[in-house]
Parts: structure tokens; sequence; C-alpha cells
């Protein structure tokens, strides 16, 4: 923390020099600028092992890669798509144009005012890339960068796609981190169980047991079904836990304690062949008045998710998760009954 800090206060200090040296020198720049200055990309993403991102509201953001992942200031895993995002930039922004002296003062004062620092290192701490992310175009079909040290601002561009790539950067607190709920492979999962509170008859424990399976109902006041349990309808049922994501994060929502005194449509909870558990309450989502915040209507398509007893506290959506809401009975023979709210 103390040293996002520094970093900040270096990058405000130079962001200051910067544009004071801009704005005073009054030459055409357009005709001065040295190959250097250009070249945003860095010459192998491989090479990227952290980027680092400051705002001038004073909030800052670490990504770091550890293993076949991202993390999100060393806490939270990142965004896989936040994460592509930015390092697409890194690696494919090219110059579209050099931006008309006549243009500068406005793009300078915007760089002041809004510009986003990006810094790029390597696996060993070395610095690769340092540049300021400023404003877009009057087509907003690119976006101002400059070169940490440069005189010039850039006209830069994804060649792939159209529009401006500031919002790759512009991006807040938990919209960096990934938001999968649920993602295992069938081979990896040890055992589940779900609790349906109001369908008490439907709520089951599900344990592998070597090659075979074990499906018992969840409440001890259930009667328990005789019959052989299909491996066959297991592993299709351990399909719908592949890739399970939530819509958003809600973190700031005013009413999860009185969300969690209510009952929950379902308590999943997942574990895997190394012991980890994962549990995720479903709570019905209602929706909020916009001028006083209090709950109005229930929406069915939706749910509070409540991951892990307060971990973290999500908003999921029914279409998403239907599949996994299995009938206890539907492992003996039957068909997949989804159990409904």
């Amino acid at each position: 923390m103390k040293k996002n800090y520094l970093l900040l206060f270096v990058f405000l200090i130079l962001g200051s020099g910067t544009l004071w040296y801009l704005f005073s020198n009054k030459s055409d720049k357009s005709n001065t600028t040295l190959g250097w200055d250009r070249k945003f990309a860095v010459e192998d993403i491989n090479d990227v092992y952290k980027v680092f991102i400051a705002k001038r509201s004073g909030e800052t953001t670490t990504l770091t890669r550890e293993g076949d992942h991202w993390m999100v200031n060393g806490q939270y895993k990142a965004s896989a798509n936040a994460v592509e995002n930015v390092l697409e930039v890194l690696e494919d922004v090219t110059l579209k144009f050099v931006p008309p002296s006549a243009a500068l003062e406005n793009i300078v004062k915007e760089i002041a005012a809004r510009g986003i620092k990006v810094e790029a290192y390597g696996k060993n701490g070395d610095l690769l890339k340092s540049f300021y992310v400023g404003g877009v175009s009057p087509d907003a079909r690119a976006t101002y960068f400059i070169m940490e040290n440069a005189e010039q601002p850039m006209a830069v561009e994804l060649p792939q796609m159209e529009g401006q790539i500031r919002t790759r950067f512009d991006i807040t607190g938990d919209f960096w981190r990934d938001r999968t709920v649920f993602d295992y492979q069938p081979e990896d999962i040890q055992a589940v169980s779900i609790e349906y509170p109001t369908q008490r008859n439907k709520s089951f424990k599900l344990t592998r047991m070597g090659n075979d399976f074990e499906v018992k109902p969840f409440y001890h006041n259930v009667p328990p079904i005789n019959g052989t349990v299909h491996p066959g309808q297991v592993e299709g049922f351990f399909v719908g836990f592949e890739g399970r994501m939530a819509e958003s994060f809600d973190t700031e929502y005013a009413f999860k304690d009185s969300i969690r005194t209510t009952i929950p449509f379902s308590i999943v909870s997942v574990t895997d062949m190394k012991g980890h558990e994962k549990k995720v309450a479903f709570y019905p989502y209602f929706s909020k008045d916009p001028k006083t915040k209090e709950r109005k209507g229930r929406l069915l398509d939706r749910y509070f998710s409540d991951i892990n007893d307060g971990e973290d506290w999500m908003l999921t959506q029914h279409r998403v998760f239907q599949d996994i809401f299995w009938d206890y009975q539907a492992f003996f023979g039957g068909p997949a009954v989804q159990v409904k709210d």
C-alpha cells in the first residue's frame, strides 16, 4: 500500500512537470518527436508480469500475474476479460496520428484533469513502459496517450477495433475482479450438497465414493430413495458447475444484513478433491426504489448470492444457475428436474 502511494506521488509530480513543459513550449512538436515516444506497445506481452494503474482521484490498481491467472491488488483474482483488455492494449496499441499543435492545449488539459498513469513491469520488477492515458479524439476513434518524459501527446488506436480504448483502464474497484461463482471440472468435484429450505424433500447430499456416487436426503426426516444412482446423471449434474459467473458484485448493498435474516431459495456447497469447500446462499432478489433505495417488488429471475458466509455479496441470474438446481429424485433414473423458486 505504501508503495502504491509513493508511485502515485511520483506520478503526480512527473505529470505536473510534463504538463508545465507542454504549456510553456509553444513550438510545433509534431515535427520534433522521436521514435521512442510513439512506441507504447511492449516488445513481448509475455514479459509483462505487473501493471500499475493510477487515477487523478488517487485510486490505484495493481494487476499481478500469478501462475495461470492475475490478481487485483494482491487480494482478489482478477477478471480474465478485464486483464485481457489491458494486455491487448499493451501488446497491440499503435500510433494513429500525431495531433496538430493547435490541439495540444485541450489535449494536455484533459490529461491534467483526467489522466490515467499506466506502468508495465517485467518479471524482475524492471519497468517496461510508462505512459499517461488521456481523453479521446473528436471523432471518438482514437485515444490520446503521452509517454513518460515525452513532449508530444499521440493519438493511438487498436487496429482491430473502432473506438477509444481509455475505458479499458478507467474501471474501478470490484469491476476488476473475477465474477466466477463456480468453475469446476466434473472430475474435480468430491461432494455437493443443495439445501432448499422451503422444499426439504428436494434437498440432497451427493458424495463421490471412488468410481461410484452416494446421494442422500439433506434432511434426516426425509425418507431416502431406495435405488441405484446413475453415474451418467451425476456427470450431467457436475457439468452445470463449469464457468458459472455472477452478473455483478453488490458489496455496497445497504440491506445485506436484513436479506440474510430471510429464508434463502437454496444453499449450495461444493467440495473439491482437495477438500476445499465453497458455499453460496441464493436469496430471492428484490428491486430497489431509485429514490428511497428501499426494497420493492420481487424479481424471480435474479438472486442475491452470499458467498462463503459474507466473504462476497453478488448478484446472480437464474438462467445462468438453473442447471445446478436439481431435485433429489433426479439422480435415480428420473428426468433431471430443475427446482424452481
